[in-house]
């Protein structure tokens, strides 16, 4: 039970994790899931398409609770550049000019962006992306840095060794100040990992460091898509050409326990969300904004 990224209770039960994949979730059909055992409690299901979501308990021994429901943005990388940057307005290219443009003058005049694809690569992209990981917001607040440890470098380097992952560094005089971390599952990259020195936000790096590596991944043709996951932030609505709308689900055995958890979950969510929406009914934006200074 979480308000925000603050977790208040956590209720335990053993449960089969499936994330559905982009293409998967694009092929039309309901996802299909592993077999249950016996000791099991249910699955937890995440980026099911929201049209497949009452096929997801067909069986009928399974209670069906959503979780969350969010809009998983995007992009088709089998398109040319130019015809990806048109389905931007107008003001969107004017403005994405002007802060690559901005950013190439803090560098001599031009961008110096950096892609690690090769194992060997990947273990230096992961010793200058760690030491920004560590200035940003995500990592700080939220613990959702870029992973650390040899563990982390072994995975993103089997990745390489399989083509399956791409890696961006955009550096100003040298100095690291954006990175983009995306690994692939098939023919689609996930949107993992971005992160920019807070000293540069003025510049926008995470936004310029997207845009020249969607620019570099259409040019490639080796990947079909850019899979933003789920949220709806202004960056991915951005640089996303499609969008889906999804749901997670729990999905639990019909017992007595597991249905008053599921419940109580389901409960505990909306009065988060009416206590959210009262919050900003009530002036509560201008309140957060005056106690951030």
């Amino acid at each position: 039970m979480r308000v925000g990224t603050r977790t208040l209770w956590t209720l335990r039960r053993r449960l089969v994790r499936r994330r559905v994949r982009l293409d998967e979730a694009l092929d039309g059909m309901p996802p299909a899931l592993p077999c249950l055992s016996p000791e099991a409690d249910g699955y937890l299901v995440t980026g099911v398409p929201a049209v497949h979501a009452d096929a997801m308990s067909a069986p009928g021994d399974l209670a069906l609770f959503v979780r969350q429901a969010y809009v998983r943005s995007y992009a088709r990388l089998d398109l040319d550049f130019d015809t990806y940057l048109a389905g931007f307005s107008a003001k969107s290219r004017s403005t994405l000019k002007r802060k690559l443009r901005k950013l190439a003058e803090q560098s001599g005049g031009s961008l110096d962006l950096r892609v690690y694809r090769r194992p060997d690569e990947l273990e230096e992209f992961h010793r200058q992306a760690r030491a920004l990981s560590a200035l940003t917001y995500q990592e700080r607040r939220l613990g959702a840095g870029l992973p650390d440890g040899e563990a982390a470098v072994a995975e993103m380097q089997s990745l390489a060794r399989r083509d399956q992952v791409r890696a961006w560094l955009l550096f100003v005089d040298r100095r690291p100040v954006s990175y983009l971390y995306a690994p692939a599952e098939g023919e689609t990259l996930i949107y993992a990992h971005l992160g920019y020195d807070p000293g540069f936000a003025a510049f926008s790096p995470g936004t310029v460091l997207q845009l020249e590596a969607m620019r570099l991944l259409m040019d490639e043709h080796r990947f079909r898509l850019f899979d933003f996951t789920e949220g709806d932030g202004q960056h991915k609505r951005q640089f996303a050409t499609d969008s889906l709308d999804c749901v997670d689900l729990l999905l639990l055995r019909r017992n007595p326990t597991n249905l008053a958890l599921g419940h109580a979950l389901n409960l505990f969510d909306r009065g988060v969300a009416t206590a959210k929406h009262l919050f900003a009914a009530w002036g509560g934006d201008a309140l957060r904004r005056r106690l951030r200074r």
